[in-house]
């Protein structure tokens, strides 16, 4: 069960050495200004490997309980699904229901987990294997394996470093856990929580110190991506990084070829913007055609 690309090698990972009885993914949404249907990337994998995709609504219909249990799953792989699986799914299969979750649990449960990590500035994510309850992200631990997080780590980078870990851990997990060999363990330490991102989760103050709007930018990549105002256009901030200095906050001041902005405690160098309605460029190139961006404020 899973439906973002974070899930894809995990199932194909359990593809090449195990019979998957049937793939549990999102249905089908319209996507983008022209709203067309798209299929979920784990359904679009599961099609390449010959596999019988099931795309409910929701899992709390008996009849679609009645079809899983037809399926006579011995264990339930879930990454990313996105449904709630109510007690009757989650005490159905022999070997329960396993979840992988890309942070190292109580840290960041919730939907959000690999932008909160870069958010929150950790130098240490991972992936964690744990037994479902009917909790978010509360079971009990399996596996864990740490991985760093990187200064030019986004959410892209970062989640497909981890989609990789998860399909390894998973791999090696299932049959020791099928066989007895682990043994689970609470979650031990104060819990955080990720939220569902928002569009105005990547507005940018400029009052907040530069670290912390560069972990925003980072963060919020590719969305909701994170954006200013220039003269009463929408200015997207693509890639930037924090440097010693000071300004007004707001304020975008000359840096040799470039521009920085003013924040709370130092600046925030400009490295690739998109003014609203063209296209995205590096601050250079984005300079030569609006020089008066150095001396505006930002709001």
């Amino acid at each position: 069960m899973g439906t973002p690309p974070f899930a894809v090698p995990a199932l194909e990972a359990l593809a090449t050495r195990h019979q998957v009885a049937a793939v549990y993914t999102r249905p089908d949404r319209p996507v983008g200004r022209g709203r067309e249907t798209t299929s979920s990337a784990v359904k679009r994998a599961a099609l390449s490997l010959g596999l019988t995709v099931v795309q409910p609504v929701t899992l709390k219909d008996f009849q679609e309980q009645d079809r899983l249990r037809g399926a006579a799953p011995e264990v339930i792989a879930v990454a990313g699904y996105g449904l709630l699986l109510p007690p009757a799914v989650l005490g159905m299969p022999r070997h329960r229901c396993l979840n992988l979750h890309p942070s190292l649990l109580p840290r960041h449960r919730g939907p959000s987990p690999i932008q909160f990590a870069i958010l929150s500035g950790d130098q240490v994510t991972g992936v964690s294997l744990m037994l479902m309850d009917e909790g978010m992200d509360t079971g009990p631990v399996l596996l864990q394996q740490t991985h760093p997080i990187h200064p030019q780590d986004t959410p892209g980078i970062l989640g497909e470093a981890l989609a990789d870990l998860a399909a390894r851990l998973l791999v090696e997990g299932l049959p020791r856990w099928a066989a007895g060999e682990l043994t689970p363990r609470v979650q031990e330490g104060e819990p955080t929580y990720s939220q569902i991102l928002r569009k105005d989760d990547g507005g940018l103050d400029w009052q907040l110190p530069a670290r912390e709007l560069w972990l925003r930018v980072r963060a919020m990549q590719p969305w909701p991506g994170t954006f200013t105002a220039l003269g009463g256009k929408l200015l997207k901030v693509l890639e930037a990084e924090p440097e010693t200095g000071q300004a007004p906050p707001g304020l975008v001041v000359g840096e040799g070829a470039g521009a920085a902005v003013g924040t709370g405690d130092g600046l925030l160098r400009l490295r690739r913007v998109q003014i609203e309605g063209k296209k995205p460029l590096d601050i250079q190139e984005f300079l030569r055609g609006r020089p008066d961006l150095v001396g505006a404020t930002l709001d």
